[in-house]
């Protein structure tokens, strides 16, 4: 029985950008069993230096392995997981202790760090015959070369939410045709500074999440609201105010379409202290953040200042020498906040010209960039902290953001999950899918996936036949 359970358990065969991605990956194959070639430990010594989010990894992974293999533990016959760890790692540890010698097609050379994991991992399939043994890696051409070479090779599948990203949370959910007929029993209305609530009770409202937009448009008046909060089978919905009409302008800017209005919603509640909006690139995301922010720190006088960042890619390195500050470093990478800043830069005509640089100053005075690489210890007090390009962050790198987050300042996450450049992060692994997905339903966040692009007739063509 004890043999069958050990053949049973699985053989995982870490490559390098694993660990580098994940140092704790040591902890997540459960009951199976992992091994780490010497030419991973190899690579993580030459990652190790510097200051970036890679070495990091690299100096964790191995403070990992150096905490399991000291002492009098006998390496060759596997180190226990579970004495190290507090999850449910129940496998072994097993290091390459001896080389291996394996014939592999004369087109893949020897002396590659790639081609020798492979070969180990060939040496692995014939000692262990009875075993599946399975290549962890991120590298996207290495799991071809380990399949052309008839291994079996899968990505690292523990740090995604999500397996279909068609499924993400978009917080929005339109209501059925008879969802009057289905709630009509008990209705209670009432107004509450100056907003309208609802109290409806039924089969849909246990399943609804707190900030969820939810909207109906036959009948004579569409309605739409928010989910204020949900008690068992009884969900109270508020309206939500329409930033469609010229006179709920913010900063000039009118939304043009539904998403747009539930984004506005969410911005410029003060109640709402994370806001997350994907969409394609034109949708509006960053040009409705920033006029909602400059109206409440220059009309309303919520926050003291908007602070911007984004993931420079690679995300992480240094910006480079680049002359001047970190402000003017980091404006090559800042195209899109100049390019919506002209937009809101709108002045009276009989201003003048002095009118309309005395404006550019004034929002210019209170629109800080910042780089991602000296976020970490910081606390923002009363901010509005807007984080673009949020899909090309880590999960890791997006709670380190986020947890700079003191009393009083709101986090906007910004992004399109379609469009990553990173490497090795995915869209079921994107940080920005991470927190839409944890933060649905906390009644002081919310999301909404804006789907139309409102940039310009050619614009939308373009996204049409290209």
């Amino acid at each position: 029985m004890a043999k069958k359970q050990a053949l049973d358990t699985k053989l995982f065969v870490l490559d390098t950008n694993v660990l580098l991605h994940d140092p704790s990956s040591l902890f997540r194959f459960e009951e199976h069993d992992i091994y780490v070639p010497m030419m991973v430990l190899e690579e993580l010594d030459n990652h190790k230096k510097g200051m970036n989010e890679l070495a990091r990894n690299a100096r964790q992974a191995s403070r990992y392995l150096d905490e399991m293999v000291s002492g009098n533990v006998p390496i060759e016959s596997g180190i226990d997981l579970k004495p190290h760890n507090m999850s449910q790692a129940t496998g072994k540890l097993f290091l390459q202790t001896e080389a291996h010698h394996e014939e592999l097609p004369s087109a893949l050379p020897g002396n590659k760090a790639d081609n020798e994991i492979l070969n180990v991992v060939l040496n692995l399939i014939k000692s262990q015959p009875n075993r599946q043994v399975i290549l962890v890696s991120k590298d996207i051409n290495m799991r071809i070369k380990a399949r052309a070479l008839g291994f079996d090779a899968e990505d690292y599948f523990n740090d995604k939410v999500l397996e279909d990203t068609d499924l993400l949370y978009t917080g929005i959910a339109e209501l059925p045709k008879n969802f009057w007929e289905m709630h009509d029993k008990g209705i209670e209305s009432w107004q509450e500074n100056s907003s309208t609530f609802y109290k409806i009770q039924g089969p849909l409202c246990a399943g609804f999440l707190v900030n969820q937009f939810i909207y109906l448009e036959t009948g004579p008046r569409p309605f739409v609201a928010r989910v204020d909060r949900i008690e068992h089978d009884t969900a109270i919905l508020q309206i939500i105010r329409d930033y469609s009409h010229g006179k709920n302008n913010v900063w000039g800017i009118t939304a043009r379409n539904r998403e747009q209005n539930f984004a506005l919603n969410l911005l410029m509640d003060p109640g709402i202290d994370f806001v997350t909006l994907v969409g394609q690139a034109g949708t509006g995301k960053t040009l409705l953040t920033l006029a909602s922010g400059l109206s409440q720190i220059l009309d309303e006088k919520i926050y003291s200042e908007i602070i911007m960042t984004r993931a420079t890619v690679p995300v992480g390195e240094d910006i480079g020498f680049l002359p001047g500050s970190e402000e003017e470093k980091m404006a090559p990478w800042m195209g899109a906040l100049e390019d919506n800043l002209d937009v809101l830069n709108h002045t009276e005509p009989e201003a003048g010209e002095w009118g309309r640089a005395a404006t550019i100053d004034l929002i210019r005075s209170r629109v800080k960039i910042k780089s991602l690489n000296f976020m970490r210890g910081r606390t923002f007090l009363n901010k509005f902290l807007i984080i673009d390009e949020a899909q090309n962050l880590t999960p890791k790198q997006m709670k380190t953001l986020i947890t700079r987050a003191g009393p009083g300042t709101k986090v906007v996450c910004l992004g399109n999950i379609a469009q990553i450049d990173t490497p090795y992060l995915t869209e079921g692994s994107s940080g920005l899918t991470y927190v839409v997905d944890r933060f649905k339903g906390w009644k002081h966040g919310g999301h909404v996936t804006l789907l139309r692009g409102e940039r310009s007739r050619l614009a939308d063509y373009a996204g049409e036949i290209l």
